[in-house]
This record gives structure tokens, C-alpha cells and sequence, in this order.
């Protein structure tokens, strides 16, 4: 992770993460929160080096995907107010869009490959997190495919977690389920400690 801004493919300047983080935790305190935008940080910087994609740039729009969502979580204001937020603060088109288009209801399109990606892993983040947390471990490092695909099939496990959105995300990535499973635990894996689940 850097700590100086870069520019993005759009040409506009990608603030810092240090800087993205601040922003985060000045909208946000509840700290399940905060753990969910870094779960799908890491997915999403994990996703990029796997697809070609810069990971600075898809990770925070992961971090400020929900960035509106505990002070606006109407439709009618999530996830607008956030990217009102973003562009008044100059971050690059292409991440507002992506924030924009990770909720359904807005009617964006997801037209790039991090739109694509922040759609899929933003449920499937919160349903492995779940399946983690009720192993004896909890552990992200034990955790397999299989486990959080079994928990999956089960409606009441996670109850709120979307499933067709999942499975829409990894269809839309052109991926089977079990791998997109496997890609997102794979970089959550590398912030488990931020995540408290490192099983210590």
C-alpha cells in the first residue's frame, strides 16, 4: 500500500490510502463496519493483481464503497452521498463509478472489470466473515471453498447476505462460484489480523 497519492488510468489523482482510511473513519464508527470496507479492500486489491487491474485503485473503492452507510442507508441516499462525497474530494471518475454501480437499485452499469469485481465480493465478503466466525478456529487461514459453499445453501445462516447477488458477481466475472470464493478468501487472508480473524 502507498502512502502518497498516484494518479489513476483517468488521469485524476488517487488519493493515499492513509487518506482514504481517514476519510472512512470520519463517517464511519461502528467497527463491523469499518471490518467489512477493509474485507473488501483486500478482496478487492487481491482481485486486481489477479485480473490485470491496479490494486490501489480497486482497493479504495473497496474501502469507500460504503462510505454513506451508517450516516444514509436509504436507497434513496446510499450510496449517493458518498459519491457526492468522493467527487467533491476529487477522487477518480472511474472508482465513483464503481461505487455507484456496486448497488443494483442505482440502475449504473457495471461497464469495467473493478465494477464487476466490487459488486461480487461486496456480499460474499460479509458470508465468509460469518462462516469464519463460527468455526471453533476462527480462523481465515483454515477456512476452504467448500465450507463457506455449504453455509451458502443454508437460508438461514448469514440470513442477510444476498446470495443471488454472489452468484450473479462471480457470473458476471466469468468465474465458477467455488473460485470466486476461493479468490476473495485468498485476499481477506492477507488483512485477517485487521479483520480478527487470524484465529489469535
Amino acid at each position: 500500500m502507498t502512502d502518497s497519492g498516484s494518479p489513476s488510468p483517468s488521469g485524476a489523482r488517487l488519493p493515499s490510502r492513509d487518506e482514504a482510511w481517514e476519510l472512512l473513519c470520519s463517517w464511519v464508527k461502528s467497527d463491523s463496519l469499518r471490518k467489512h470496507a477493509l474485507a473488501v479492500e483486500a478482496a478487492m486489491r487481491h482481485l486486481a493483481l489477479l485480473r490485470g487491474g491496479d490494486p490501489e485503485l480497486w482497493g479504495l473503492a473497496g474501502l469507500l464503497h460504503d462510505l454513506d452507510w451508517e450516516k444514509y442507508p436509504t436507497p434513496e441516499d446510499h450510496p449517493y452521498r458518498g459519491a457526492e462525497e468522493l467527487r467533491r474530494r476529487g477522487y477518480p471518475a472511474e472508482l465513483i463509478h464503481a461505487v455507484l454501480a456496486h448497488a443494483e437499485y442505482t440502475g449504473t452499469p457495471r461497464e469495467s472489470d473493478m465494477d464487476r469485481a466490487l459488486f461480487a465480493v461486496d456480499e460474499l465478503t460479509g458470508l465468509i466473515t460469518a462462516a469464519t466466525l463460527v468455526r471453533p478456529d476462527r480462523s481465515l487461514h483454515n477456512l476452504e471453498p467448500a465450507s463457506v459453499l455449504k453455509k451458502m445453501k443454508d437460508k438461514r445462516f448469514a440470513a442477510g447476505v444476498d446470495r443471488e447477488v454472489i452468484r450473479q458477481g462471480a457470473a458476471e466475472l466469468g468465474l465458477e462460484l467455488s473460485e470466486l470464493i476461493a479468490q476473495v478468501i485468498a485476499g481477506m487472508r492477507k488483512a485477517a489480523a485487521e479483520l480478527g480473524l487470524d484465529g489469535k
